[in-house]
């Protein structure tokens, strides 16, 4: 269920006025975020069982892929100035839950790291660095390099497969966007 349907099936069952309390969306979204890692958690669990899973050299990529997300979240929540307990904040922490998910996915399909993307795949990704690169200039000057030097460091801490790649861009335009503009892509989960 999109994350969008259960704000509302939520709603609906708590009593909630969620869609015009923000509290009430972050709360939904705390509850969605813990299924989305309980699925996580079981198909961690599944690898695990069938030998397929990753290797501890990899969990420690992943761990430095985690590391580089939280430090990029903690330098563009800084330029933006965005505030941890947003709505914005409840979603960024659902993209990380998704890139965990995608992590542990890439070790039950046979070489997704090196799938190619799709021609209309590539053209997102066209869009989406272009979109990156007009949001990430919009930030202040003295924030803007450094926000960039994270971002890159994301990208260096472990092999991602192309896809992964795309949802990092969407993702980063996501935290940098100012609220008012229309969002780039729908959130992915």
């Amino acid at each position: 269920m999109p994350s969008s349907d259960w704000i509302v099936y939520f709603d609906e069952k708590s009593g909630l006025v969620a869609l015009n309390n923000p509290s009430g969306v972050i709360r939904a979204l705390v509850v969605y975020g813990k299924c989305y890692e309980e699925r996580t958690n079981h198909l961690a669990a599944a690898l695990g069982k069938s030998g397929k899973g990753p290797l501890m050299g990899a969990n420690g990529n992943f761990r430095d892929f985690q590391k580089a997300l939280d430090d990029f979240n903690l330098k563009a929540f800084a330029g933006t100035k965005t505030a941890e307990d947003s709505q914005k904040a409840a979603y960024v922490r659902l993209y990380e839950k998704q890139f965990r998910y995608q992590f542990y996915q890439s070790y039950s399909q046979k070489d997704f790291l090196a799938l190619p993307l799709t021609p209309d795949e590539l053209d997102e990704m066209t869009k989406a660095k272009n979109r990156f690169g007009e949001v990430l200039g919009i930030l202040p000057e003295e924030s803007l390099h450094s926000v960039h030097a994270a971002f890159r460091q994301v990208f260096d801490a472990a092999p991602v497969s192309n896809l992964t790649k795309l949802e990092i861009y969407r993702y980063a335009i996501f935290v940098l966007a100012p609220s008012k503009d229309k969002p780039f892509a729908p959130p992915p989960f």
